[in-house]
Parts: structure tokens; C-alpha cells; sequence
């Protein structure tokens, strides 16, 4: 396994086992967590571009565009908002619904390629779409409303990564602009909170402040070793790899918080893993045929 695969897989695996990771903060509130996870995020990815060389040039080019800025604002919202989405999903019980969400967010990235680059939907990836369609039509009326969290988390983040596949900015550069932005507010609400008294840290005890400080690491490290996979690795191989998170999760959601899976669910979840299956399938065969014709 070449290093680029590497690197993947240890992306993926850290985003698959955070349900643990937060359930062990569970005893503060999701949005002092996101709170706490923006700031120390920021000081992690300061100090590595502070190390890094070329510095801080990118930051004053980017700030002399307002387009960059504006875009980079929206996608720290978005960011922010998949985060908190995905904290307080975890620890209100909800893993499983948790993993639908990313195993449907693929699909949604496709559709908006469609919607807002013009992009050209083929017909395995039309079918793709419409049979995860189903599925999420299917649980909502089994269920009697829509899977509201998995929803909110696929398409927070596709909208995320579709702001981020036009900016201008790397990957830590653009998670320490999107940090910069997120921080003075997260900052406020902890500063407040803790002239409130009701701030878990550093009163929370040993344990849970090494958790909240290790928050940025947790954040930082699994996208600088997404990043790093991606670009010595195949979009196929990675495109394989993206699937280990969520079933993670999901695995984790059945087996050690014990989350009820009910008929009515599982086939939902049949059909969302059913589009998947087409999907990377189509994908594989045309990246197949791509490469044979580059060859001829």
C-alpha cells in the first residue's frame, strides 16, 4: 500500500471513530464543544503555517480580494454548522442517523456539480442519485419525517465542499482562514460562559480539558492527512476510502452505544447503500475507460 493510501485511510478512520471521541466530552453542551473545537483548531493550524515556509503571504493576498473573503465566510458558517450538527448528533443518540448523512453526502456532491458547475450527469450517476432519493423518501414515511440530521450534515458539507472546489486557498489555508473567522465568536461565547460561571473549562476536571484541548488536533489532523492522501493517491482509491467513515460510524452506533435499528430503517439504509454501490461502480468503469483511452 503506497503512502498516499496511507494517508487516507488514516484520515478516514480518525473522522470514523470520532462518535467515541465526542460521546467521551457528552457531559458538555455540544455547542461549548464546537466552541472550544474552533479555538484550539486555530492555534493548531497557526502554528503549522507559522513553520511552514512562505509564511503568511496567502493571508494578505486574500485579504485584498473581498470575493475570497465573502466566500471563505460562508464556507466557515457552513463548517461550523456541520460540526455543531454532527457533536450534538453524536451525543443525543444518534450515530446511525449520523453515518446516513455522510454516506449520502457523495450523491449530493453530485447533484450539485449538476445544479451549480454545469456539470454533466451521467446516466449511472442519474440512477445513483435517484435510487438514494428513494431511500430517503422511503424512511420518511416509514418514519413520519424526514432524516433530518443526516440531511442537514450531507448537504452542509457538500455546499461546504462546493465553496471550497472554487476558492482559491489549500488545505490548511483555507481550515486556518475558515478557523480565523469562526474563533472571535467562539472565543465570546466561551469568555461569556465563563463569566457566567457555567464554563467547563478548566473546571471540568483533568480529563475532559485534555479533551477539549485535543479537539484541534482531532480537527487538524485527519485534514492534513486527507490532503496529503489526495494528492498521492487516485481519486478512485480515495473515492473507495470515503465509505470507511460513515460505516464506522455506523458500526459504532449499533454495537457500543447500542442504537436501535428497526426493519424500517435498515431498508432505508439498503437503498442509500444500493446508490453507492451504483455510483462507484459507474465511476470506476468510466475512470476505467478514461485511462485506457489516455493510454491509446
Amino acid at each position: 500500500m503506497n503512502k498516499g493510501l496511507l494517508y487516507g485511510l488514516g484520515a478516514y478512520a480518525i473522522w470514523g471513530l470520532l462518535p467515541l471521541y465526542w460521546r467521551a466530552l457528552d457531559t458538555v453542551p455540544p455547542l461549548e464543544i464546537l466552541a472550544h473545537r474552533i479555538v484550539w483548531a486555530l492555534l493548531i493550524t497557526i502554528s503549522l503555517v507559522a513553520l511552514r515556509r512562505g509564511g503568511w503571504a496567502w493571508l494578505w493576498a486574500a485579504l485584498r480580494k473581498p470575493l475570497t473573503i465573502l466566500a471563505f465566510v460562508l464556507s466557515s458558517l457552513l463548517l461550523s454548522a456541520n460540526w455543531w450538527i454532527y457533536i450534538w448528533g453524536v451525543n443525543n443518540g444518534h450515530v446511525v442517523e449520523t453515518s446516513l448523512g455522510y454516506f449520502i453526502n457523495p450523491l449530493v456532491n453530485v447533484l450539485l456539480g449538476v445544479i451549480f458547475l454545469r456539470e454533466r450527469l451521467r446516466p449511472g450517476q442519474a440512477l445513483a442519485v435517484l435510487v438514494a432519493v428513494c431511500g430517503v423518501l422511503y424512511l420518511t414515511v416509514q418514519l413520519g419525517t424526514p432524516p433530518w440530521i443526516a440531511l442537514s450534515l450531507a448537504f452542509s458539507f457538500a455546499f461546504y465542499a462546493l465553496l471550497r472546489k472554487t476558492a482559491s486557498l489549500g488545505s490548511l489555508d483555507g481550515l486556518t482562514l475558515e478557523t480565523m473567522l469562526m474563533a472571535l465568536p467562539a472565543l465570546g461565547y466561551l469568555l461569556f460562559l465563563e463569566s457566567q460561571g457555567r464554563g467547563a473549562f478548566p473546571h471540568a476536571g483533568l480529563t475532559t480539558n485534555l479533551l477539549l484541548i485535543g479537539s484541534g488536533v482531532i480537527t487538524a489532523a485527519p485534514l492534513l492527512l486527507f490532503a496529503a492522501g489526495a494528492r498521492r493517491a487516485t481519486l478512485t482509491s480515495m473515492g473507495f476510502l470515503q465509505y470507511i467513515a460513515p460505516s464506522v460510524q455506523f458500526a459504532l452506533g449499533l454495537t457500543v452505544f447500542g442504537e436501535p435499528l428497526s426493519l424500517q430503517r435498515l431498508i432505508g439504509f439498503i437503498l442509500v447503500w444500493s446508490a453507492l454501490v451504483i455510483y462507484t461502480l459507474e465511476g470506476t468503469i468510466q475512470g476505467t475507460r478514461a485511462a485506457r483511452a489516455r493510454a491509446a
